[in-house]
């Protein structure tokens, strides 16, 4: 509950994740700039937080100097809003300025103009006294004021005048054309600055920062955010630190005994555990049988595969026997196919949070890592945000396994990136060769909760599921893909 009196307690923006960057929302009767290129959202931003006002039965002002209200009328249509009760002022119109009557010669355009500006402006809000004001944009009132000095004590003017006038006014920017030094961050009392990156494959990636709000906290750094019919939705930054719970110590079973014993007794809640292997050994089939396991229990599961379709996915689990249709039928399993080159990573953080608070799921599958590095603009930035994710998924209780693929087939193994120290469990598949045939071996090669069995047992996937046998111990070079058998082959190698 927030200490605040009613009469300060913040104005919605309408966009809930935008809210919840700025605790709740603007601080009322103050000036804020939203800044961004052309492109970004600066203008549906703006109208959804008239629109939310407009829904409190305020009085709402969209004052224009660089857009028609037919195009504004347009642009809400395209989200399916309706802009009747929102008051839409022109301070210009192309009449206007092609009237020959409007051209100035005894005195500079600036100064009749900018007044004229100024007083329409004023002139508008007494009428109406809204609470909510948008005003677009300062881009306009630069060229009209003509030098540094007179735009800033312009902006200056219309802070002092609508303070105590019981009005939040929200001035919008071009961040590419404002130039460095005449920006009136020291005039506002918050900053909202939207950025567009351009990938070099795949669509825009929109994120937002809040570079200044003064007296109250806020959530830093970048979160990503799309434009949707709708209007604008926000990813605020995962911050672990924030989710912090006492932990329950459980350990839950796999549901094969033999793969049980070499994990030490089962996986631990809270943990994360590296499926590590070639491709075709067999992860993504074993993270499904946890996720089968977890459904039986009366558990909810999520799989989020960046590399195998939904529909090849069910195919192959039904082929192993795992009746997973009837489980995805009463929401204990959800699977979603991720598009790497569509999907910011703000979206995907936001996605599994979903699939955790909102739908209860206690054990998380991201299938693969190889995947979520390629929805990365850096390697850097995976590793921390994986990182920040794991430590989330591990205060509530969370069973996370993380697929990895490793390249090559038999013999040396090497990984595009390693991540094994930032698991709590690994687990590694392999290939190996034996009496003219390729089989599979599972080992467990780390495990921070307690001990686990050091065996490299024989992995055999099949119509029946996952069978693991008793431990190699006749064999020895299992993990260089060619071993050397102990005895006798036959005893060593019979199923």
């Amino acid at each position: 509950m927030s200490n605040l009196p009613a009469a300060s307690a913040p104005d919605s923006s309408g966009i809930p994740g935008l809210d919840t960057i700025l605790a709740g929302g603007f601080t009322p009767h103050r000036l804020y700039l939203i800044e961004g290129v052309p492109g970004s959202g600066k203008t549906t931003l703006a109208l959804q937080f008239l629109l939310e006002g407009l829904a409190k039965n305020e009085t709402v002002l969209y004052v224009t100097l660089s857009e028609t209200e037919n195009e504004l009328r347009e642009v809400a249509a395209s989200h399916g809003w309706s802009l009747d009760g929102v008051h839409i002022h022109e301070l210009s119109t192309p009449q206007e300025s092609l009237d020959p009557d409007s051209q100035y010669t005894m005195f500079h355009p600036s100064e009749v103009e900018l007044g004229d500006t100024t007083k329409r402006i004023l002139e508008q809000v007494e009428g109406l006294r809204p609470q909510r004001v948008v005003f677009d944009s300062l881009a306009e009132l630069r060229l009209l004021a003509g030098s540094a000095l007179r735009y800033r004590r312009q902006v200056l003017a219309l802070k002092q005048y609508f303070v105590g006038r019981g009005c939040t006014v929200l001035l919008l920017d071009d961040s590419a054309v404002s130039e460095h030094g005449l920006h009136v961050h020291t005039i506002v009392h918050g900053v909202v600055s939207l950025d567009q990156l351009n990938p070099e494959y795949g669509g825009d990636r929109r994120r937002l920062r809040i570079t200044k709000f003064r007296g109250r906290r806020f959530s830093e750094g970048y979160h990503d955010y799309e434009i949707l019919t709708g209007g604008l939705r926000v990813f605020p930054r995962l911050v672990a630190a924030e989710y912090r719970r006492p932990g329950v110590q459980e350990r839950i079973s796999s549901g094969l005994k033999p793969l049980d014993s070499l994990l030490g007794g089962g996986l631990d809640r809270g943990t994360s555990t590296l499926l590590v292997g070639a491709a075709g050994t067999g992860k993504s089939s074993l993270a499904t049988h946890f996720m089968m396991a977890a459904a039986e229990r009366g558990e909810r599961s999520a799989m989020f595969t960046f590399d195998e379709s939904v529909r090849s996915l069910v195919t192959r689990s039904t082929g192993l026997g795992f009746d997973i249709h009837r489980h995805m039928d009463s929401g204990l399993i959800s699977l979603q196919s991720i598009d790497p080159a569509e999907l910011s990573p703000g979206e995907f953080s936001h996605r599994i949070r979903d699939a955790v608070e909102v739908d209860g799921a206690r054990v998380i599958v991201i299938d693969s890592l190889n995947g979520y590095l390629n929805a990365m603009p850096e390697e850097r930035f995976m590793i921390v945000q994986l990182h920040e994710l794991l430590a989330f998924l591990g205060q509530l209780g969370v069973v996370t396994l993380l697929v990895s693929a490793q390249q090559g087939l038999i013999g040396q193994m090497a990984n595009n990136i390693d991540v094994s120290y930032l698991a709590d469990g690994v687990i590694l598949l392999r290939y190996f060769e034996a009496r003219g045939e390729v089989r599979q071996a599972i080992s467990v090669l780390k495990k921070r909760t307690g001990a686990h069995e050091r065996t490299i047992r024989e992995l055999t996937i099949g119509s029946n599921g996952l069978s693991i046998g008793e431990p190699l111990r006749e064999l020895r070079g299992v993990l260089t893909g060619v071993p050397q058998e102990r005895g006798d082959p036959a005893d060593t190698l019979r199923k």
